[in-house]
């Protein structure tokens, strides 16, 4: 599997050379036009690039091996960085909706709104196509700092374009007001971006349980389970970057050998790895099975069944996240008929 380090650094180092070439080109509108719409689009473009050099150091932080200190890696590091952007961003949009108040009481003129227009137009197609290229390859190698970049940047493009079809509104009119009332609309959608990508990260440093993620895992094992697999539970996943660890509960026939038990969590840990193609930690503790799971136990040859077999019991989420306690609490009532 190729490294996501190299990948992922390259792609934000891009970004920011991108960003920051966008974001000149911005402040030249506004230079050109005095307008307040162009002006929020600018200074939030500062957001972009500050959010981008800080992506880009955590990410290279994160790519960082383990060590003692860290026996998890520096993988959480893009939660910081993440964590930062969406309150650049905040802060950004304050500012944008004051400076957007304060030109509604006190217009000042503005001029060569065509050019203005064309160059900010621009910029949110090339913004669009980079956020398109970040949340890619973040979705690809599991980077919430990539994909917090590109949402980022795509917000900004949905943002800009009502913000150009605000200032051709302008240049229609002639109501300067306009370009005020945009600013501010613009500020809070970019507040509203920053909100959800605050809401995502915390949710992920904190350990939030995801289930599109865990119902994945299960149909991952439903798809390739084995006759010994008699139960999984108690199932827990940590993201770290581009690593992820998991730990789950096995159920297996009692009277395996320890190197027979070795071997099939061994198998498992390895079936999620390859189906899931992520760089996957795993570590499983093997349970053994009593008589209560005879009734949808698929072990055809065991020589000590108790009961008859009654169903098979596919893997579901529900179950695949019990605790301990939860399992032994409703390991009667798992028969499925």
């Amino acid at each position: 599997m190729i490294s996501a380090a190299p990948i992922k650094q390259k792609t934000q180092g891009f970004v920011l050379f991108c960003s920051t070439l966008l974001m000149i080109g911005k402040f030249i509108a506004y230079y050109i036009t005095d307008s307040s719409a162009i002006f929020t689009d600018a200074l939030e473009s500062i957001a972009n690039v500050a959010a981008g050099a800080m992506s880009l150091y955590c990410i290279r932080l994160a790519a960082r091996p383990k060590n003692k200190s860290y026996p998890f890696g520096h993988g959480k590091i893009e939660m910081i960085s993440a964590s930062m952007e969406g309150i650049f961003i905040i802060i950004a949009g304050i500012i944008i909706i004051y400076h957007g108040i304060e030109r509604i009481f006190t217009p000042g003129e503005i001029s060569s709104l065509d050019i203005g227009i064309c160059i900010t137009a621009a910029a949110s197609i090339i913004n669009f196509l980079l956020g398109m290229l970040s949340i890619k390859i973040g979705n690809s190698h599991n980077s919430e700092a990539l994909i917090a970049e590109g949402k980022h940047l795509q917000s900004d493009t949905y943002s800009t374009i009502a913000l150009v079809a605000g200032l051709i509104l302008v240049r229609i009119t002639g109501l300067i007001i306009i370009d005020s009332l945009m600013a501010v609309i613009f500020g809070g959608i970019i507040i509203y971006t920053a909100i959800t990508i605050l809401h995502r990260t915390f949710a992920t440093l904190t350990d939030q349980a995801n289930p599109e993620r865990l119902s994945y895992i299960a149909d991952i094992l439903n798809k390739h389970r084995q006759d010994d697999w008699i139960d999984i539970h108690n199932l827990k996943i940590l993201e770290y970057g581009s690593y992820s660890f998991i730990d789950c509960d096995l159920t297996l026939p009692w009277y395996y050998t320890v190197e027979q038990g070795h071997n099939a969590c061994e198998f498992l840990g390895e079936t999620l790895s390859r189906e899931s193609n992520e760089k996957i930690t795993f570590s499983v503790h093997a349970d053994s099975c009593n008589e209560l799971h005879c009734h949808h136990c698929l072990v055809n040859d065991c020589k000590y069944r108790r009961n008859s077999f009654v169903a098979k019991e596919p893997i579901n989420l529900n179950e695949i996240v019990e605790s301990d306690e939860e399992y032994n609490e409703n390991e009667n009532p798992h028969v499925s008929v």
